[in-house]
């Protein structure tokens, strides 16, 4: 008997026309499959029947494993015992691997950023979200839930809001709506910038997100380029390329 826990976040899916239909947006694209979290195996169960072999799971609940091993002997060896934000995905994929999964709301966000770690590695990543953070990944700017996340990941990913899910759809029922998104890899291998610039500004800019630009990143605002009429604008009226733009400012003029 595999119980959720809260501790981690579990909601387990319970929804086989949900299961499927996020298996089945998953572009075939020769590469394996990695579901985060599977619990009880019920989108796994619908990913090895379209992917076969290609199929391994990380779960960090100890009766998950049990249970997936129990009832799911297609996964013999390809269940990996731990913590997904602790994987090290080149020690088990060689090549590239797509992520999918029902990924727990207390961590959700960690997990796109460690995707954003291995983006070399992830092409494609297919999961159901909290909606609030679904909307704030695939949201255009100008909206109140643009933030960190957007920028970061639309610099490297096209992003796509597939479906909304209700809470009976879960056991136990979150309190919020969830919402599944598909990401892919835009195939930029790098920003056109100084990188570790644009991580720092986006995040500078959106830690105090109600002031504008010339206030918030102003510890690395050189001051001869700080009356440039970019650095009016609040950082949720910009996309990653102006991003990009002010990072080079600031290079060309530190």
């Amino acid at each position: 008997m595999v119980k959720p826990k809260k501790y981690l976040g579990q909601h387990f899916l319970v929804n086989d026309g949900i299961a499927q239909r996020t298996a089945e947006a998953v572009n075939a694209n020769s590469h394996p499959i990695l579901e985060i979290g599977p619990g009880k195996g019920k989108l796994t169960g619908f990913l090895l029947s379209i992917f076969s072999e290609d199929v391994t799971v990380v779960e960090i609940d100890k009766e998950s494993v049990e249970y997936l091993n129990e009832h799911f002997p297609q996964l013999r060896d390809k269940i990996i015992d731990g913590d997904f934000l602790n994987l090290d995905l080149d020690k088990y994929f060689n090549d590239k691997v797509n992520i999918v999964g029902n990924f727990p709301y207390n961590i959700s966000s960690q997990i796109l950023f460690r995707m954003l770690e291995y983006r070399h590695k992830v092409p494609q990543l297919v999961g159901m979200f909290q909606k609030e953070v679904a909307d704030r990944v695939v949201t255009n700017p100008g909206s109140k839930v643009y933030g960190i996340l957007s920028v970061l990941i639309q610099a490297f990913y096209d992003t796509s809001y597939l479906f909304t899910i209700q809470p009976g759809s879960f056991f136990p029922p979150p309190k919020v709506k969830s919402a599944v998104i598909k990401l892919e890899r835009n195939g930029r291998e790098k920003l056109d910038c100084d990188e570790k610039l644009f991580f720092k500004v986006v995040k500078l800019a959106f830690n105090q997100r109600r002031k504008t630009l010339r206030n918030s990143i102003k510890t690395v605002l050189p001051e001869n380029i700080a009356q440039n009429e970019i650095f009016n604008n609040r950082p949720e009226q910009l996309g990653h390329k102006d991003f990009e733009h002010i990072c080079n400012l600031i290079e060309r003029n530190s």
